[in-house]
């Protein structure tokens, strides 16, 4: 049940891995969440799972339209959020930059960096309009570092870093934007980088324990930090 300090947080990319395991661990706590995901039957069944206090949408973030469409139904049912999380991202198979294809190149920079424009663009003004609320746009230790065969991905995520650091100077003193690498977690996309040695590394589920209670205690004075998760 929403208690006394309910908040409404958005996530992207909530079918599975840490946006299902943070959407699961915030709904658990009494906030209500809005999220969305490419994938249809995953998001009907969480719709089913946790009832109309929440929104569960199919969205395909590299398509701008489909977006301004869900964060325009978005704050007409639910309202602004106090928290955004821009979590949705693919990456690359395993490849020297010179052996990825155009098109696999452009789907990460669609979805992992315009996709976040995107959605940020669409909610922020309602943000900021009732003056309050932050961003968190998920990095990686790649959008810090670089490694061999993951070149698109760790060019989105510096992309990231820039573009959210970029906006934190443009917020009123009453909100923040932050970047924020969430570790080595064993989710979808560490598998189809390390294989089977992403098993040594926590799962989705135990990190969004700490996680969340971190993501919720951000406020204006993080401003502009690049963070970790515990």
């Amino acid at each position: 049940m929403p208690n006394s300090k309910s908040r409404h947080i958005v996530i992207t990319g909530a079918s599975r891995g840490l946006g299902r395991a943070l959407s699961e661990n915030f709904i658990a706590q009494g906030h209500h969440v809005s999220a969305c995901a490419r994938d249809a039957s995953t998001m009907a069944a969480m719709a089913e799972q946790f009832g109309q206090a929440h929104r569960f949408d199919v969205v395909d973030l590299s398509q701008p339209t489909q977006i301004a469409q869900w964060c325009e139904a978005l704050l007409e049912d639910k309202g602004a959020p106090q928290l955004l999380i821009n979590n949705a991202g693919v990456i690359n198979r395993n490849a020297p930059l010179w052996e990825i294809d155009s098109d696999e190149f452009q789907q990460v920079i669609d979805i992992n960096i315009a996709g976040v424009f995107n959605v940020t663009r669409g909610l922020l003004p309602a943000m900021i309009e009732q003056n309050e609320g932050v961003v968190v746009n998920l990095s990686s230790g790649w959008g810090r570092s670089v490694s061999p065969e993951v070149a698109p991905y760790c060019a989105s995520k510096w992309a990231i870093e820039g573009m959210t650091k970029a906006l934190a100077a443009e917020l009123p003193g009453t909100m923040a934007a932050v970047p924020l690498n969430p570790g080595m977690i064993n989710t979808d996309m560490l598998q189809s980088c390390f294989g089977a040695a992403a098993d040594n590394h926590e799962q989705a589920e135990a990190w969004a324990k700490t996680a969340a209670p971190f993501l919720l205690g951000l406020k204006a004075s993080d401003n502009g930090q690049s963070l970790s998760a515990p």
